[in-house]
């Protein structure tokens, strides 16, 4: 089926996850959508970011998308479960793969998740790793400064980001977690950062991989694969000022054939 891939997430984080589906998927295309002007959603209610999910995802499906892939944590942990009874495609969140992952890669089934505020607060990684095997140990701690610090192209900055990393991460430093869940698509932007605050000792888990597989795997039995060869340009659609976007795609994906336009939503 030609129709795109609808994804959609806060702001530049769910890239992330597009980067993924694209080295899986190279045939699909995607329909972003980054919600720059309401970002970040972590310090939000759950009841606005619940709203603004489900408006995303009432705007993507008025595009003509063929599957919705909420490619943030805090948005997943509001409102999938509603979008999966309100609309009539296949709709897929990112903790529930990232959970899984969690689980294959622990030995010592003792899991530190890495979130905003919200997403903490939500319980929901503890609640889904628990549900498929309640002999883990999950432990979970808000990084509020992240997403602004990846938002506002600091990430690539050694000193600031250092310095934040310290600030948010220190007093877990000696966590006896074998496996950290970066439970934001903000964070695998400062994965490299993260993994040496833990002296490489730590498995760091983003939920990228395992969300495009799932996706593949969704996509396949429901007949909905793309099989044109033809080259794709990706739409980018992003609610405010697109230029610091643009900065992250040309870092981080820099041979995406992409088109992008601001809008208001």
């Amino acid at each position: 089926m030609d129709k795109p891939i609808g994804v959609m997430d806060s702001g530049v984080g769910g890239m992330t996850v597009v980067k993924e589906i694209v080295r899986q998927l190279p045939h699909e295309k995607i329909l972003y959508f980054g919600d720059i002007s309401r970002c970040p959603y972590g310090e939000k209610s759950q009841e606005e970011v619940r709203d603004y999910t489900v408006q995303i995802a009432d705007y993507l499906v008025g595009k003509g998308i063929k599957m919705l892939v909420i490619a943030c944590n805090t948005a997943t942990a509001a409102a999938l479960e509603i979008l999966k009874e309100r609309l009539d495609i296949p709709v897929l969140g990112v903790i529930q793969p990232g959970a899984r992952s969690a689980i294959q890669n622990s030995r010592n089934k003792k899991v530190l998740v890495l979130a905003t505020s919200g997403t903490v607060k939500s319980n929901a990684y503890s609640d889904a790793i628990i549900g498929i095997n309640s002999g883990f140990s999950v432990s979970s701690l808000a990084c509020p400064k992240f997403v602004p610090l990846v938002e506002q192209l600091r990430y690539k900055d050694d000193v600031v980001s250092g310095i934040i990393i310290h600030q948010s991460l220190k007093k877990h430093r000696h966590t006896d977690a074998d496996t950290i869940i970066l439970g934001c698509t903000h964070y695998p932007l400062l994965k490299a950062d993260i993994r040496n605050y833990f002296n490489n000792e730590k498995k760091v888990i983003d939920s990228g991989y395992e969300t495009a597989r799932e996706t593949s795997t969704i996509l396949n039995y429901n007949n909905l694969l793309r099989t044109s060869g033809e080259s794709i340009v990706h739409t980018i659609l992003i609610n405010g000022d697109s230029s610091r976007f643009e900065y992250v795609l040309r870092d981080w994906l820099p041979e995406l054939e992409y088109k992008i336009q601001e809008i208001e939503l």
